[in-house]
């Protein structure tokens, strides 16, 4: 039995030699529902028409007038979902490069086509898409979870906010001046986090139904969020203590679209800078980048000049529960919480540290979920 999904989801072939179209769909009519297109124009009239059963494009290169890369980059830009595949002349070799770059493909198939190296790839890339399918539904349950603990926080969140304006405002006059101030600053370091909490939950809240609204039939969200807007996001809204905000430097060495769950990877993003933030509270002269990379793979690191992280604790941080601020109200599970979202979303987590020297802590994206931003 076969794991290869079955119509109605179909293969578009697009070609400008009428008699290779009629080939291909007479080759696999039979496996699968087929369209044809004559051209790039007319494969994008078949997709507005008929993209939510398409699973797989596959398109001749040299086409007159628009040509296979540029339907390659409209497909992967507006339908994500649906694998590639590049049908091109020997020739043609030197000038794929840039498409296999830019257009994500999956396969190259070279011409003549034959028929049993047509199907094996199809099949191939039935798979890939029945996958993709799997782990966008696995997403979609996860932003709908978070969604509802988002909306149960809430509500607790704003009585502590609004408690904590009351006791900032209404010290009690019993006290002295010096323990007034005390208490003024720890209500008020208590408004800024529950407030930051606040402004985190509206905007997951926020996100997550703009993507329900925005999705595609197939389930993949059209919206788009950079990584250097994610960043200035969470600058904008964290509750830094005192000179903290001083110590951050962004270095942006290429921009990049974050495709997949970036309300989630916002989430790991703060997460990251907290645990540098506190590292830094002993630290003589506190240096905290934020560095955003696009090739030769979009990367985000958090990288800090802090005491670093011993080998023995380093090496199960993202497998056991493990802190060194316990004290603190730390239990060890933000960064197993912060490694499955981003293995979740396709990409991985990485730490790297020096006792005495610092920790960097690279967000990797994976590549075909992600896109670089031209200036």
């Amino acid at each position: 039995m076969s794991d290869t999904p079955q119509p109605p989801f179909s293969i578009l072939f697009v070609d400008d030699d009428e008699l290779s179209r009629n080939h291909f769909a007479r080759a696999i009519r039979a496996d699968y529902n087929v369209h044809v297109a004559g051209s790039a124009d007319e494969a994008m009239a078949v997709l507005d028409r008929h993209g939510a059963e398409i699973a797989v494009l596959v398109t001749d290169f040299r086409m007159p007038g628009r040509d296979g890369d540029d339907l390659l980059r409209h497909v992967a830009h507006e339908y994500p979902q649906i694998v590639r595949i590049l049908v091109t002349a020997y020739a043609d070799k030197d000038l794929l490069l840039k498409t296999v770059n830019t257009g994500e493909i999956f396969r190259i198939l070279e011409k003549p086509l034959r028929t049993e190296k047509v199907r094996e790839v199809l099949q191939l890339a039935m798979t890939r898409y029945a996958e993709r399918e799997t782990r966008q539904q696995r997403l979609l349950a996860m932003d709908e979870t978070l969604a509802f603990l988002a909306h149960e926080l809430n509500t607790p969140l704003a009585t502590i906010s609004l408690f904590a304006q009351s006791v900032g405002s209404n010290v009690a006059e019993q006290y002295d001046p010096e323990r007034q101030k005390e208490i003024g600053h720890a209500a008020t370091s208590m408004l800024n986090n529950a407030q930051y909490c606040l402004t985190l939950i509206s905007s997951f809240w926020a996100t997550v139904h703009k993507s329900g609204a925005q999705q595609s039939a197939s389930g993949v969200s059209l919206r788009e969020v950079t990584a250097t807007r994610l960043i200035a996001t969470l600058l904008d809204t964290y509750p830094f203590a005192a000179s903290q905000r001083d110590w951050i430097q962004v270095d942006v060495q290429g921009d990049f679209v974050v495709r997949t769950m970036p309300n989630c990877v916002a989430l790991v993003l703060s997460s990251l800078l907290s645990n540098a933030l506190r590292a830094l509270e002993t630290t003589a002269a506190p240096l905290l980048r934020l560095e955003v990379v696009a090739t030769p793979e979009p990367e985000i690191r958090v990288r800090d000049n802090g005491p670093g992280i011993a080998p023995e604790i380093k090496a199960r941080l993202m497998q056991d529960p493990v802190t060194t601020y316990a004290g603190a109200g730390g239990h060890g599970m933000g960064m197993i919480f912060c490694n499955r979202i981003m293995q979740s979303s396709g990409g991985s987590l990485r730490i790297d540290s020096a006792l005495g020297e610092g920790t960097t802590v690279t967000m990797a994206f994976p590549g075909h979920l992600s896109s670089t931003v031209r200036g």
